[in-house]
């Protein structure tokens, strides 16, 4: 069993100490997806949404959420990023239904990792897509959002999730 690292000797919440750990590359990989209609996906994909351009403005709000992490995620360290790229792709559920797969890579040279930074931008992406649509369907589902892949570090092993 793991040991819990970020609580003190009270048992207190405490944003755990990396200075000693060496600077690698760490990269993170999540996914989000977004449910929605029919009619909206023809919307977006023709870009007729009178928002704008919604993957364009979802693309931007994952980027600049990453970027602001620390500000959202109480222990989180604000680290310097190197490279955050968001994609986008389509798959048809049914007749009725398309879900769009938000991917997000992140990239830092370090001394801790980027999951929190990719699953946030992963997130706000999907949010963002909830935002610029809600007033032609408030039905939308968003979800699940969860850790692809991370590469780096010294004392964690590099993670793939199963599919």
């Amino acid at each position: 069993m793991s040991k819990l690292t970020h609580f003190n000797e009270q048992g207190r919440a405490k944003m755990v100490d990396v200075s000693a750990k060496p600077e690698t590359i760490r990269t993170a990989f999540a996914t989000s997806s977004v449910e929605l209609s029919h009619e909206l996906y023809h919307l977006i994909h023709d870009n007729k949404m009178k928002k704008g351009d919604v993957l364009a403005v979802a693309q931007v709000a994952g980027i600049m959420a990453a970027k602001k992490t620390s500000d959202l995620i109480p222990m989180c360290h604000p680290i310097l990023i190197n490279g955050v790229n968001i994609e986008f792709a389509w798959e048809q559920k049914n007749e009725l239904q398309y879900i769009l797969k938000i991917n997000a890579t992140v990239k830092t040279k370090g001394n801790t990792g980027v999951e929190m930074e990719a699953l946030t931008a992963a997130s706000v992406s999907a949010l963002t897509v909830y935002d610029m649509c809600k007033a032609v369907d408030k039905g939308i589902v968003i979800g699940p959002t969860f850790l692809v892949e991370k590469t780096g570090g010294v004392s964690s092993a590099d993670f793939q999730r199963n599919r």
